[in-house]
């Protein structure tokens, strides 16, 4: 059985599951090349996309974003960006992340998609399946839909001051936490509303590791665990609301995918799995390549590009490699408890 119509060329199986991808650069594969913004929001420059793409897609990486390889883990295609111009059906899902975007609207504004502008797109394509396809395959598309959601680092990021000592603020961040974890929850209600159902998260890695802020602490020579500490902080919080959110909402399932304890893992353990140095980015300059200088066209010219890039972590200064991220995506899509639960994303697509 398969549902088919004249308007798309495209017969969908009975049983095709969506994918739909919200959330920041840590799943951008491209939006931000259509939108009037600055080359700080932008990766559609050398030497991005040096390897798996061969040409500056728009993802911050050497080649594929997470999405990409858990687009492939489902046996769906690649995902378009939704702003790519021209006619591109959706059908199988499309991703509306905004490299830089938060769950603030604040976050970035007039830069990036904020995550209630991505939403509003799922809507607006939701009425696009239901002119085309008929209001009651729209619906099913929606409900049968998997919705992954990576959000939150940018929003904590705009507490940092590089140019103070200490570069975090002290204090209790549980209200800046709790306005974050309060914006998310607004656009999964959203989410909920159009008919959503099956949502995934990763949740907000260890920030302050990146190369790009170990470079601020004695020239990288340690993590900043203030601004790790506020993304464990939003972590439990989100974990508790998605509790919530389950026993509030009928149908509401989840999967949280633990990417802080993931990507500590390999920051820990990096031989494990096949990486060498983890803490110095592939691309950049200065102290681990964490001067956000990859691809000379941010204010400093010069930079470094390593000869192997499957060996790091990182790609540049914020974003991990293509190699890492089809670890990641592995986890999130049939991971154990350890790192993804209740579900893993397989799961969620099997309902």
């Amino acid at each position: 059985m398969s549902y088919c119509h004249s308007s798309i060329t495209t017969c969908l199986p009975q049983k095709n599951v969506a994918l739909f991808i919200l959330g920041d650069s840590l799943f951008d594969n491209g939006n931000n090349n259509y939108i009037n913004t600055t080359i700080s929001y932008q990766a559609n420059y050398y030497p991005y996309g040096e390897t798996f793409f061969k040409y500056p897609s728009g993802r911050f990486s050497d080649g594929r974003m997470i999405p990409d390889v858990v687009a492939e883990l489902a046996k769906l295609p690649i995902l378009p960006p939704y702003l790519h111009p021209g006619r591109v059906e959706h059908v199988y899902g499309v991703n509306f992340a905004s490299g830089g975007a938060g769950a603030l609207r604040e976050t970035s504004q007039g830069f990036v998609i904020d995550l209630k502008t991505q939403v509003s797109y799922l809507k607006d394509l939701k009425n696009v399946f239901s002119e085309r396809l008929g209001k009651a395959v729209a619906e099913e598309i929606v409900s049968k839909s998997v919705y992954l959601i990576s959000i939150g680092s940018n929003d904590y990021g705009t507490l940092l001051n590089p140019d103070s000592d200490p570069v975090f603020p002290p204090g209790d961040h549980q209200g800046f936490v709790d306005s974050v974890i309060g914006n998310l929850t607004d656009a999964i209600k959203e989410i909920y509303n159009v008919g959503g159902r099956k949502f995934g998260f990763v949740n907000v890695g260890p920030i302050g590791c990146l190369p790009a802020i170990r470079v601020l602490v004695n020239n990288g020579s340690t993590c900043l665990e203030e601004f790790s500490a506020i993304a464990r902080q939003h972590n439990t919080a989100l974990s508790e609301k998605l509790l919530e959110l389950e026993k509030q909402l009928k149908g509401f399932k989840y999967s949280v995918n633990d990417f802080y304890g993931a990507l500590s893992e390999v920051l820990n353990n990096p031989t494990k799995y096949g990486f060498k140095d983890p803490s110095v980015g592939c691309c950049g300059g200065g102290a681990y390549r964490g001067d956000q200088s990859c691809g000379g066209n941010k204010g400093t010219k010069e930079y470094e590009l390593c000869d192997n890039v499957n060996e790091h972590l990182f790609f540049d200064s914020n974003h991990v490699t293509d190699r890492a991220s089809q670890h990641f995506a592995e986890l999130i899509w049939n991971g154990n408890h350890s790192v993804t639960t209740p579900y893993n994303l397989k799961q969620l697509f099997e309902f």
